[in-house]
């Protein structure tokens, strides 16, 4: 095989790619479950502890994942009370989480989504990475029982300053 036709071959399938994940249509339970995300992250932006809240089952956890100044994988667990806290009380800056896609996958009353994002306080880039939200449907709604994430400040592709 030809060398350029490979490499016009691999360009045009992420073309696609790319393309397709822009125009994804989502059945009505992926639309439920990105609806509790976006309530996640716009209550953060308004500082609006009940929004925030009400994300969250009784039994949910959080977990963020980084690689250390020594170069070693760390994960730390923070409770759901403590990022309320954090999140819900007043500030001067705006947490701004913007999330870049939505990957959902269902199976019964269980969600998972995973979420590529970048984290700005205020208009600053801070750092990115991705979410890895797991949900259950309760008789009320999708409820996030599980948040692990990474974060860095690096490979963050196209940064949107805006």
């Amino acid at each position: 095989m030809n060398l350029k036709f490979i490499i016009l071959f691999l360009f045009g399938f992420g073309l696609i790619h790319i393309l397709q994940a822009q125009n994804k249509t989502y059945s009505p339970d992926e639309q439920e479950v990105i609806k509790v995300i976006q309530q996640l992250f716009d209550g953060m932006r308004q500082i609006d502890s009940v929004a925030i809240r009400s994300t969250f089952h009784p039994s949910a956890r959080l977990q963020t994942t980084f690689i250390n100044k020594a170069g070693n994988p760390i994960i730390k667990s923070e409770s759901v009370d403590e990022f309320i806290k954090i999140v819900g009380t007043p500030h001067q800056e705006m947490y701004d989480e913007r999330i870049l896609d939505y990957i959902i996958q269902i199976d019964a009353n269980l969600a998972t989504a995973w979420t590529p994002y970048q984290f700005y306080v205020s208009k600053k880039f801070s750092h990115c990475g991705v979410n890895a939200f797991q949900m259950f449907k309760t008789p009320d709604g999708w409820r996030i029982i599980q948040i692990t994430d990474t974060r860095r400040k690096t490979n963050c592709g196209k940064i949107n300053e805006n």
